[in-house]
This record gives C-alpha cells, sequence and structure tokens, in this order.
C-alpha cells in the first residue's frame, strides 16, 4: 500500500504543480488543487506507514492549505470569472460596444500590420481619475522569459478583437516603443 500511495502522491503533487504554475484560469488552478489534496492524501497514507512523522504533519498542513485553494480558486475566482464572461456576453447582445474583461489581458497575442502575432500583453495600465486604459504592457522575444523585451503599446495603437490585441505597428515599429523600466 506504501508504494501504491507514494507513486500516487508524486504524480499527484507533478501534476498539480503543473495545473497551478501554468496560470490557465480559475478552474485549472482550482482543479490542481484538488489534484494537490489526493496527493496530500496519499503522502498521509505513506507518512503513516512509514512512520515518518514530518510527512505525515506537514501533508496535513499542505491538505488545508489546499482546501483553501480550492474554496479561492473553484469557488470565490470561478464565480468572478463566470460574471466577467457573462457581463462580456451580454455586451454583445446591447446597443452599445462590446466589452472586455481586462483580467484576461495577460499572454494574449498581439498581432502587428500583417496579422502575425508580434508581441504578447502582459498587462494594461489605466489612469486613475478615469479609468481607462492608458497604455498595455507587451512582451516580445525571448524564450520561457529569458531574454524578453517589455514595451508600452500606446492604447491608441490598439484594438482589442475577438482573443487578440490588434495594432498597425509592424514588428521595427513595436521595437521603437518604450521601454518598461524594470528594477
Amino acid at each position: 500500500m506504501q508504494d501504491v500511495a507514494g507513486w500516487i502522491a508524486l504524480a499527484a503533487t507533478c501534476v498539480a504543480a503543473l495545473m497551478t504554475a501554468s496560470n490557465l484560469g480559475a478552474r485549472v488552478t482550482g482543479w490542481g488543487f484538488v489534484v494537490f489534496t489526493i496527493g496530500a492524501v496519499a503522502w498521509i497514507v505513506v507518512g503513516l506507514e512509514s512512520g515518518q512523522t514530518q510527512l505525515l504533519w506537514s501533508n496535513v498542513f499542505l491538505g488545508v492549505v489546499d482546501v483553501f485553494g480550492i474554496w479561492r480558486w473553484l469557488g470565490r475566482r470561478a464565480k468572478f470569472s463566470d460574471a466577467a464572461e457573462v457581463e462580456q456576453a451580454r455586451s454583445t447582445e446591447l446597443a452599445r460596444e462590446r466589452l472586455f474583461s481586462i483580467s484576461r489581458i495577460d499572454g494574449l497575442p498581439v498581432t502587428g500590420s500583417d496579422g502575425q502575432v508580434i508581441a504578447h500583453s502582459v498587462d494594461a495600465l489605466a489612469t486613475c481619475a478615469g479609468g481607462t486604459i492608458d497604455f498595455f504592457i507587451v512582451r516580445e522575444g525571448g524564450v520561457a522569459g529569458v531574454g524578453e523585451t517589455l514595451r508600452r503599446l500606446p492604447k491608441d495603437q490598439v484594438r482589442v478583437r475577438d482573443a487578440a490585441l490588434e495594432t498597425s505597428l509592424d514588428p521595427a515599429a513595436l521595437s521603437r516603443l518604450p521601454l518598461v523600466e524594470v528594477q
């Protein structure tokens, strides 16, 4: 039993870590915590059967943290995401401009004048007084975060369409945009 529980614990912990670290939305992160809970229970079994009290108690604690993660991501954050989706869909039915959930901005492709992806969005900064977007932070180049460049893309150079940000800029023009200062 201890050997089987150990393999279940290992697999569940690895899969859950990938699910939560990927930041693919509230539901995936929430289900990652469910899988973490399965791993914690399996590690508790290993701790009990092997007499490893540190393994046992650390996973009792982690199981409690996992339950909190389930509540936060599958309960609370999923509710917020659902509300934004409903309002976004509702905006298409009303006779006004379509709405876009800013929480989904991270990772959206930025397509250039030729329709090719030239960058990816990171965030959007809004004015304090009016709440309107002033500029987008976009990332270009690099691999897995190494060697990438962060730039300010002015809102007047961007159009949000479906699941992408469109700009009339080409890669050369994008490379001339101001850099975002990172300390």
